[in-house]
């Protein structure tokens, strides 16, 4: 058995205890273990969290939407947020509470057979993903560098492994960075509404539910998009791991004290990545729809228009650079994701760069592929059905992290229960009609 420490949570300053021994055994082992700063101690997770929350992926739905719908599925982005608030406190919870993540609980707990068919659904899931980072970046350095799209796919795998890079001399440079582009990307999005001067009454009508959305064909496609591009499974995943030594001595005070923390950096996280996704459909609302281009669903199409129909070549700039921001900081997550998916489910740890190199090297050939055979117009597409692909497997990370987020005999007294378990149970449901909603669409168009 491998008891070497989690690659995502440990570095060298840092000496903590093996996922292999029982949480009871670890209290008091090494004092130094416990956190003893105030809650910003525990920040940093959320944002690395967040940026998943902001890819490529959800750019190609949120415009889509937007220039299709107008304000109309801003309601499916809120909800979204909140849902993936919700999912997210709970997997930090389950973390936080037992100490290990949710891909090792599932192995501790569900057959041999079950446990390898969640980890190559998982996997799955991270390869679509990361599909739609690589063609999402490669898009942002054609329209900032004019290379071409082939080019901007290799060099989006370079810009990888830059940024893994600064993890080797610890998680806060990470972090950091990370955090710095979130708010750089937050500022684009200012300046882009400041341009777009949106209706602001009609986005707030927005924030109700459409009547056409479960009738509505292409409406149901772009919901699923946005829930998958908004709560992707991956994340819960990686949530539970990088915060899963943040309350070593598994006392009480430590718990709660890491539970504080996490909470503000988790809700704080989300709240801002719910925003650039809301401006962003937003601006797609203002800026396309309102000026009769319904049909803008490419990023590049998007860039080309916005500048003109603004009237300032500082909305494209501002555009791409976002847009690249997004893509190398999701392109970070996932390879961080697909790590603690590997060790949790497996028990086989890689290093970093090896799990980059496989995840990229998978998705690379596919991106290859649709650039090749459809241009810079068939991105657009390929995100958004990428999305689709991490809705579908939704459930099969949700399901069981309610599952194990409500077991007294796992959980103890900090088991989620009452209200927030009806709510985490009513987001599987909703979670689980959409789909079956898509998949009675694709039946009926057969």
């Amino acid at each position: 058995m491998n008891t070497t420490p989690s690659a995502l949570t440990s570095c060298p300053a840092e000496r903590l205890p093996s996922d292999d021994e029982p949480r009871e055994h670890r209290r008091s082992r090494n004092p130094g273990d416990a956190p003893r700063g105030r809650w910003y101690s525990f920040v940093g997770a959320g944002a690395l969290v967040a940026v998943g929350y902001m890819d490529p992926g959800n750019w190609a739905t949120a415009l889509g939407s937007g220039a299709k719908y107008g304000y109309q599925l801003l309601s499916v982005v809120l909800v979204a947020s909140l849902m993936g608030m919700l999912l997210q406190w709970v997997a930090s919870r389950v973390g936080v509470v037992t100490g290990r993540d949710l891909a090792r609980l599932c192995r501790e707990r569900f057959s041999r057979r079950t446990t390898v068919f969640l980890w190559l659904t998982c996997e799955i899931a991270i390869i679509a993903c990361d599909v739609a980072e690589v063609v999402g970046s490669a898009v942002a350095l054609q329209l900032l560098l004019g290379v071409s799209l082939t080019a901007g796919v290799m060099m989006s795998a370079v810009g990888t492994f830059a940024m893994l890079a600064l993890q080797s001399r610890g998680r806060r440079p990470l972090q950091m960075f990370i955090t710095a582009l979130i708010f750089f990307i937050g500022f684009c999005f200012v300046v882009e509404l400041a341009l777009a001067k949106p209706a602001w009454h009609e986005a707030l009508a927005g924030l109700a539910p459409p009547k056409e959305l479960l009738r509505d064909a292409g409406m149901i496609w772009l919901a699923a998009g946005i829930l998958g591009a908004t709560v992707m499974p991956h994340n819960l995943y990686l949530h539970s791991a990088l915060v899963k030594h943040h309350a070593p001595d598994g006392d009480d005070r430590s718990i709660s004290a890491a539970l504080y923390g996490v909470n503000i950096d988790t809700f704080a996280s989300l709240g801002l990545a719910f925003t650039v996704n809301a401006s962003l459909l937003i601006v797609a609302a203002a800026v396309f729809h309102a000026s009769g281009h319904v049909d803008v669903e490419d990023l590049a199409d998007a860039h080309r228009l916005i500048a003109p129909l603004v009237g300032t070549q500082w909305a494209s700039i501002f555009f791409a650079a976002a847009l690249l921001a997004c893509g190398l900081n999701a392109t970070v997550t996932g390879t961080l994701a697909g790590q603690a998916v590997m060790e949790g489910f497996l028990n086989l740890t890689i290093a970093r760069w090896a799990r980059a190199l496989l995840t990229r090297g998978l998705a690379i050939g596919p991106a290859l592929v649709a650039v090749g055979t459809f241009g810079e117009h068939g991105s657009n597409q390929l995100l958004v059905a990428s999305q689709v692909v991490l809705s579908m497997q939704l459930p099969l990370a949700v399901i069981p992290l309610v599952k194990f987020a409500s077991d007294a005999g796992l959980m103890g007294r900090w088991r989620v229960a009452r209200i927030p378990l009806a709510l985490a149970w009513a987001c599987a449901g909703v979670i689980v009609m959409l789909n079956l909603a898509l998949l009675w669409q694709f039946v009926q168009g057969a």
